[in-house]
């Protein structure tokens, strides 16, 4: 089974391909369609997709609609090649983000090849080829240099994460780290190489949307219903998604500063709003599945959070539509931050998170 395509681009928090993919590959039946209402970079999606499995992500993330949908597409490498030369043959307005963070962060004609791309999408972004480019380019975006050949655009950053421009500033000039004249094409070349491979063609959609607003999270067919609820919602406390992630989050249309907003996030000014917030969701998904469907949800916390995951999550099922059946311990959530914690000052411990097991309550 291909699975290459899921390390498309690196994200913070997520999950692994193991997790939904063992569930739907053991337990769903052919027809069976799929709903993540918090896909993320589209971990549960790509697990449909291997699976033959209809499905559809919803997520309030500009950066993480981007990054699922380009997992989703069919599209050879030879296509997306030709589109990235269309691009840079054809003229688009843009403008280039100044100050020292850019300065120290890409080579000035790198820089320049980025926003060009930026606008293109911005400008137009709904084939295959390109929504594949776009996923490639938010997937080189930033990250550490490499001894061979590079595969990052930037100057040396983690790549699951887009570090604050002062701190990143400081570490750079600190150890005389200088943005490099990087071959633009050459990393897009290497990537669609490795990424795009022959892949089931299924009908995989993902939208741009709030999971608690009711229209969300309509079926991909009028009249359908989905089997299979697969998430993992953002943890108490994670409230920085959008921050985290600004640089991606700037070249999907975003501003050039990092924006702390969290506009359209779940609430986290206390435990009971957020459990509240989860529990439209879980109503939410309650009214587009079928009355045998089984939702699954990875849960579990964050150090500086005193409240129980297992409390909170459990207090945001019940009266939801839905009923709990088994919890399962899933262990830590190590995997994956070493390379963030490099960059680090403080390093946490991961806590224990759970798998819980819901069925419908009818």
């Amino acid at each position: 089974m291909e699975t290459t395509l899921n390390a498309l681009c690196p994200y913070f928090t997520m999950f692994p391909l193991e997790f939904p993919l063992e569930i739907l590959g053991t337990m769903a039946h052919r027809g069976d369609t799929v709903l993540d209402p918090f896909c993320g970079r589209g971990t549960t999606n790509f697990a449909a997709r291997l699976l033959g499995l209809d499905s559809l992500g919803v997520d309030s993330s500009p950066v993480a609609v981007a990054i699922s949908a380009a997992k989703l597409v069919t599209v050879s490498p030879e296509d997306i090649l030709a589109e990235a030369r269309v691009i840079i043959n054809t003229q688009y307005t843009f403008s280039i983000p100044e100050g020292d963070f850019w300065n120290w962060a890409y080579h000035s004609d790198v820089l320049r090849a980025l926003c060009h791309f930026r606008a293109a999408f911005l400008n137009n972004c709904t084939s295959p080829a390109r929504i594949a480019l776009r996923g490639i380019i938010l997937g080189a975006l930033h990250g550490p240099k490499q001894k061979t050949f590079p595969s990052y655009f930037s100057n040396q950053c983690p790549r699951t994460y887009a570090p604050k421009p002062a701190y990143s500033i400081r570490f750079w000039k600190e150890r005389g780290l200088y943005p490099e004249p990087i071959d633009v094409m050459g990393v897009i070349e290497r990537r669609a190489k490795r990424y795009y491979k022959p892949l089931p063609g299924v009908s995989g959609y993902v939208k741009l949307a709030d999971s608690r607003n009711r229209g969300s999270l309509e079926p991909l067919e009028k009249g359908s219903l989905f089997r299979w609820v697969i998430t993992s919602p953002p943890y108490y406390g994670m409230r920085t998604y959008i921050p985290d992630q600004w640089l991606r989050n700037w070249f999907v249309g975003g501003p050039d500063i990092v924006d702390y907003t969290n506009e359209n996030q779940l609430a986290h000014s206390g435990a009971e709003k957020f459990s509240d917030d989860l529990k439209k969701v879980w109503k939410n998904t309650s009214l587009v599945c079928a009355n045998d469907a089984t939702m699954v949800i990875r849960f579990g916390g964050i150090s500086d959070r005193r409240t129980s995951p297992i409390d909170l999550i459990t207090k945001s099922i019940q009266n939801s539509g839905w009923k709990i059946t088994k919890i399962v311990n899933a262990g830590s959530a190590s995997e994956g931050k070493r390379q963030a914690n490099a960059f680090l000052r403080t390093v946490t411990e991961p806590l224990t998170e759970y798998d819980i097991w819901t069925s419908r309550d009818l």
